[in-house]
């Protein structure tokens, strides 16, 4: 609370910065460094010292869904990506797709479908889901954009509307620490909050009134639709992909067949399951089984088997790199207090009916400018339920409040993991799918604002 205003700096250095440079990183990285400059002035620190500290703090975070947890997690997916698209599984599985999908609409629905279909988490979502459908939506010269926006906006909202889900899990066990739920509880007190959930609801339900003409593309879709029809190019022409991930296959004399793509999703669905949705156990299976089967029908030698999870691992470190640096500025940001600098902003405005709409806006300003929406339900639902208790006002129903808006984030947020990791899968330009998706977040945040307001009266 001691910065006050001061506080919104730093997110907006990188808002500002990043719409300018066109990048990422080093957006992050200097909103980070501001912040560091405010906090050392305010506090008489060193401005290096403090930001060595805090990237080693983020780095070696070795929570549940810390770093640590990301790193392994999202490298591994890209293991196992390496190793089903160089088995020619991938390929084939988009050949095979291309059989039954015949027109754009049929393509851009079967993206949505299958993004409904993998809900256990959004990281597999964003990466399987973008890998999958690229070379369909490509034969139909639909915009990378266009892709990167029903990915992304099926992948978290889906996973917090979803009976389990990672995402689902999580939240259950901040319940049972805010005594919002009895020990043990979490998941079942999570299932009764779901119907409050207004934003996951509504972005996803809105995809298809896109894709079926009922609601129009306009602004940056627009522009990329006409810019795919027209000249053929998916991406902006600036865009480089940064990938490193080899896409030939190991072993061009063996035929391709769909099961080499689809029997590894298959495992690390089972296993994620087994595991109590567990997705790096999940991942650690799949990419095991996925080796010694390629291995036993011969589709890689050791080596070259060796490599690709090496290769794989690889080609996830700039988006992990990006992911990092935003998890600093959510560290920057949570010294500075910019949490409880805008719920105590938003307090005069307060009363028992408005009070889910006034979570619902705030959070979501947060969560648009940290990129965060793990961290955001751990810092913010033990803060919101004695709020709502003081207010009267339905637990439950604020805490959906929450999730909504951690979800917004995740959507609208040009540095979200979900963008960053959307972006990777469909080779889009994280900033140019942020940007051209973020009136589309819009859209969804209006009508859930309006949803708020009458459960507020409703419910509350």
């Amino acid at each position: 609370m001691d910065y006050g205003a001061l506080a919104l700096i730093p997110p907006l250095v990188v808002i500002v910065l990043a719409i300018i440079l066109r990048t990422s990183f080093e957006p992050l990285l200097i909103g980070c460094m501001v912040g560091f400059v405010i906090i050392g002035l305010h506090d008489h620190s060193n401005v290096f010292s403090d930001f060595v500290r805090s990237l080693m703090a983020v780095i070696g975070d070795p929570s549940p869904g810390g770093s640590v947890w990301v790193i392994l997690v999202c490298g591994l997916y890209g293991s196992l990506i390496g190793l089903m698209v160089r088995s020619g599984g991938t390929l084939k599985f988009g050949e095979w797709a291309l059989k039954y999908i015949t027109t754009q609409r049929g393509a851009l629905m079967g993206t949505w479908v299958l993004g409904l279909l993998i809900f256990l988490d959004d990281y597999l979502s964003a990466l399987t889901v973008g890998l999958s459908m690229r070379k369909i939506t490509d034969a139909f010269k639909i915009p990378r954009e266009k892709l990167a926006y029903i990915v992304n906006t099926t992948a978290p909202p889906w996973c917090v509307i979803a009976p389990i889900s990672t995402w689902t899990i999580f939240i259950g066990s901040l319940l049972e620490k805010s005594h919002v739920a009895a020990t043990g509880n979490g998941l079942p007190t999570y299932w009764k909050m779901i119907p409050f959930v207004a934003y996951g609801y509504v972005s996803v339900l809105v995809i298809p009134l896109f894709i079926y003409g009922i609601l129009p593309w306009f602004g940056r879709m627009k522009k990329a639709t006409i810019r795919a029809e027209i000249t053929g190019q998916l991406t902006d022409p600036g865009f480089v992909s940064v990938s490193s991930l080899d896409i030939t296959a190991m072993n061009p004399d063996k035929d391709s067949k769909v099961i080499y793509f689809l029997l590894p999703i298959i495992v690390l669905l089972a296993a994620t399951v087994y595991f109590d949705i567990d997705a790096l156990k999940g991942v650690m299976v799949a990419v095991t089984f996925t080796f010694i089967y390629y291995q036993f029908i011969k589709l890689g030698t050791f080596r070259q088997l060796s490599e690709t999870v090496f290769g794989g691992f690889n080609s996830m470190v700039f988006a992990l790199a990006i992911l990092m640096m935003s998890y600093v500025l959510k560290d920057v940001n949570d010294k500075m207090g910019l949490t409880q600098y805008i719920l105590h902003a938003a307090s005069p405005y307060l009363n028992k009916q408005l009070l889910p709409l006034i979570v619902f806006v705030s959070l979501s300003l947060i969560a648009v400018t940290t990129g965060s929406s793990w961290g955001l339900y751990a810092v913010a639902i033990p803060l919101v339920v004695p709020l709502a208790q003081h207010f009267n006002s339905n637990v439950l129903l604020n805490c959906g409040a929450v999730i909504s808006a951690g979800v917004f984030g995740a959507n609208a947020c040009l540095y979200s993991d979900a963008t960053i990791l959307t972006g990777q899968s469909t080779e889009c330009n994280n900033l140019d799918h942020g940007l051209s998706q973020l009136p589309f977040a819009f859209i969804s945040f209006g009508v859930s604002c309006i949803v708020y307001v009458i459960m507020g009266y409703t419910v509350a």
